[in-house]
């Protein structure tokens, strides 16, 4: 008996081993397949754009120790070959370099944030498909359960603050004081909404940037901006900007600046920053 005992500690170091040796060693040079290995428990070898997605996507959060593996338009070549990578994941928009790197280590494409496609069940279909390919099935559906979980609580948050009757959301992006950018339908931003079972309150257009004054025929929905934008103080003392319908029913709400363009956990986090945005405003 005392042997076996002996031998536990050996044999978790070796297990321990065994656990390690069987990370798989991938490169992302995509951040929507950095963004999906980290929610798989894999830690990427390298990330291209790594400090910029730390600065711009921060969730899931990028270790400090992964290098970046150059950038996502001319990723360093010799040091991907340098790590040694077991698969490297690119998206759609790096199909060019595909012969490349395939002579460095096996790649495979995720990804396809297209108007053209749903972008939510896209990323959901890649991140079960990376699942798959390496044996993490149980896994990225546990984490689609709990992301859903919490989603989920988030509107039952809001049918009590708005005691049942849901406002119609429309959230915009300043791209300058007199400009805004609206996120069309099948965005990441649309099915954030739509899992906040929350209505548009603006004809849902592709991506576009539409003049400020287009706003003011938002008569009765709420107006979620991403805060902070150059310029803000100045517009909002302004008297066309006070003499908008929405302003003037305090339905103007602000959220931090969270990545849109993600992978399928953005809606996660477009939405934990959507809802308490709207919880700001008054109870009807």
């Amino acid at each position: 008996m005392n042997n076996l005992l002996r031998c536990v500690p050996l044999l978790l170091c070796l297990l321990a081993g065994l656990a390690q040796a069987a990370e798989p060693r991938v490169v992302a040079l995509s951040w929507e397949a950095a963004e999906h290995l980290l929610k798989l428990d894999i830690t990427p070898v390298a990330v291209a754009d790594a400090e910029q997605y730390r600065a711009q996507v921060a969730r899931p959060p990028l270790p400090a120790q992964v290098p970046s593996a150059g950038s996502r338009r001319a990723p360093d070549f010799d040091k991907l070959a340098a790590l040694k990578p077991e698969l490297i994941v690119i998206g759609e928009r790096q199909e060019a370099m595909r012969a490349q790197l395939a002579r460095i280590a096996p790649v495979t494409t995720y990804g396809s944030l297209s108007q053209e496609h749903d972008s939510y069940l896209v990323a959901r279909d890649d991140y079960l498909a990376l699942a798959q390919r390496f044996g993490r099935e149980d896994h990225a559906l546990r984490e689609l359960a709990a992301m859903q979980v919490q989603i989920d609580g988030l509107h039952q948050r809001l049918v009590e603050h708005f005691r049942g009757r849901l406002p119609k959301v429309l959230v915009i992006r300043f791209v300058s004081p007199g400009m805004v950018r609206v996120d069309g339908g099948d965005s990441m931003i649309d099915s954030a909404l739509q899992q906040l079972h929350l209505q548009p309150a603006y004809p849902p257009p592709h991506d576009a940037v539409v003049p400020v004054e287009a706003l003011a025929g938002i008569e009765d929905g709420v107006v979620v901006y991403v805060e902070p934008f150059a310029g803000q103080e100045q517009l909002f003392a302004s008297p066309e900007w006070r003499a908008m319908p929405f302003v003037r029913a305090d339905r103007l709400a602000a959220m931090p600046d969270t990545w849109a363009h993600g992978g399928a956990f953005s809606i996660q986090y477009l939405a934990e920053a959507i809802a308490p945005a709207l919880l700001s405003l008054p109870a009807p």
